[in-house]
């Protein structure tokens, strides 16, 4: 069946980015609202926008009856979830597969058995794949939580089960910060995915965080495309991406793709997924969970593969099966996405919200995902998450550089963003090398890291400053240094120039 018109339940980047594919394909596309989100990006973007109403996720984007009943009157045949909301939820695919909508993603069926934390972990695990100590059952009681902690050790992890994203995840170090984390991590799953179930997991000290994304068809044909590197965390949540990752040779790349399959084919799953492991210091791996959805960086895995995931999805949909076999798959190049976030990392990456004054996204030889445009307001009601930049480059040393440059072009003003983080993160001896692990926050960043690259950043502009002025005065008295449009110093150009190569 030919699909030829897509509802995206989502907003945002991902939204924007599934609406372009769409438009590429031709096939005409509708969005959905809420009453922050009337003026966005996405809505403009697409044929036809339906209001959902509300401001928070429960009221807009985590109202199946309101979607069902828009995707109803709106003669779309298939709806695409996204990442995050719905994207996992079992009872929504299960609702527009008993309406004859297709759900662009895996079956209601594959969503129970892999979407589902703790069942995925079963699935491993009656597969021989190394898993994490922890539950496989979503926690019944606050007692049977105390119990299951004593008895697998502190630090422990409380995870969502029924999404990810570092979503209602916790870290608990000891029995006496359990209670009120155990309350965080409910209230903030079932505000992010409806769902509040938790479950405990042993928490592993500086891992490698390594995914592998699959592709699979209704024909029984399964492919992994290669891993991803995505060890650079702020709260469990992932911010610089890249792939391949500079710790995973061939042979354990192998391991890893082949143990991504055999969990794939065991529950029948259909469409793009992607598994993620923990690979320690010896290089053995453990399998976390699988994201039976599109994740945040799957830009990169495009960068490499030539793909276009979000088309590959539609066709699998649409009863298509894969056109490439494993053999096929011949990455080239590394790409390195860093996601741009409206957060302060000088006050613990704390959300930052308010009206983009300024926000011109870099250009070049880059790609940028954008949810934004000037002028638009961050809310408090969303995830930070404003666009990703993805560089590419024949080598790891090129594709760091690459977005170096990028970074240092990109203008916003009215809210904190998380460029200056990437920036450090991208100079940082540990990461040029590849020595990274999920705790290189705790171990390399502070606050004052940002600060004193911002006073190294005034006195290269001082210094730059002084000799414009000087050389303004000396060709054109009248200037004063500033452009015709009066928007920005050559003095502030100059800096920005200066600062490519830190």
């Amino acid at each position: 069946m030919k699909i030829k018109k897509i509802l995206v339940a989502n907003r945002g980047e991902i939204a924007v980015r599934v609406l372009r594919t769409c438009r590429e394909l031709g096939i005409r596309t509708v969005a959905v609202y809420s009453d922050p989100d009337r003026n966005s990006l996405h809505v403009s973007l697409a044929d036809e926008a339906y209001s959902l109403g509300g401001s928070k996720p429960a009221e807009s984007y985590l109202n199946q009856e309101k979607l069902l009943n828009i995707v109803k009157q709106s003669g779309a045949q298939a709806v695409h979830p996204g990442y995050g909301f719905l994207s996992e939820n079992p009872s929504f695919a299960q609702m527009l597969e008993d309406s004859g909508i297709v759900f662009i993603g895996p079956t209601s069926a594959a969503i129970r058995a892999l979407g589902d934390k703790t069942a995925a972990r079963k699935v491993a695990q009656s597969l021989g794949v190394p898993t994490v100590a922890g539950t496989t059952e979503a926690l019944r009681s606050d007692e049977e939580s105390f119990r299951i902690a004593r008895q697998i050790g502190y630090p422990i992890l409380l995870k969502a089960a029924a999404g990810g994203g570092g979503k209602g995840m916790r870290m608990v170090e000891d029995e006496q910060h359990l209670q009120s984390s155990l309350e965080a991590a409910r209230s903030e799953a079932l505000s992010a995915f409806g769902d509040s179930r938790v479950y405990i997991e042993k928490y592993i000290k500086a891992p490698r965080h390594i995914e592998v994304q699959i592709l699979a068809d209704r024909f029984g044909n399964v492919v992994y495309l290669g891993e991803r590197e995505c060890s650079i965390q702020r709260r469990h949540q992932k911010i610089i991406e890249e792939t391949p990752s500079p710790v995973v040779d061939e042979d354990l790349r192998k391991r890893l793709g082949e143990s991504a399959i055999r969990i794939a084919l065991a529950a029948h799953y259909v469409n793009a997924g992607t598994l993620e492991f923990l690979v320690d210091a010896e290089r053995n791996f453990y399998f976390l969970e699988m994201n039976t959805r599109l994740q945040v960086e799957h830009p990169v895995t495009e960068m490499v593969t030539g793909l276009d995931l979000v088309r590959e999805q539609i066709a699998i949909a649409e009863g298509e099966p894969l056109h490439f076999r494993q053999t096929d798959i011949s990455p080239r190049g590394h790409a390195i996405e860093c996601r741009i976030c409206a957060e302060d990392p000088a006050h613990d990456f704390f959300p930052s919200t308010g009206t983009l004054l300024r926000y011109k996204p870099p250009q070049g030889r880059i790609r940028v995902d954008n949810g934004y445009n000037e002028g638009d307001t961050i809310s408090v009601f969303y995830d930070s998450l404003m666009s990703k930049v993805i560089s590419y480059g024949t080598t790891r040393c090129e594709a760091i550089s690459a977005m170096k440059r990028a970074l240092s072009e990109f203008e916003v003003e009215g809210v904190e963003t998380t460029i200056p983080f990437c920036q450090f993160v991208l100079d940082h001896p540990a990461f040029q090398s590849g020595a990274i692990d999920t705790t290189f926050i705790q171990r390399y960043f502070t606050p004052s890291s940002l600060q004193l690259h911002t006073e190294e950043e005034n006195v290269v502009a001082a210094i730059f400053g002084a000799f414009l002025a000087t050389s303004s005065r000396l060709s054109s008295p009248s200037s004063n240094g500033v452009r015709a449009s009066g928007t920005k110093s050559n003095w502030k150009l100059q800096r920005r120039e200066g600062m490519q190569g830190w």
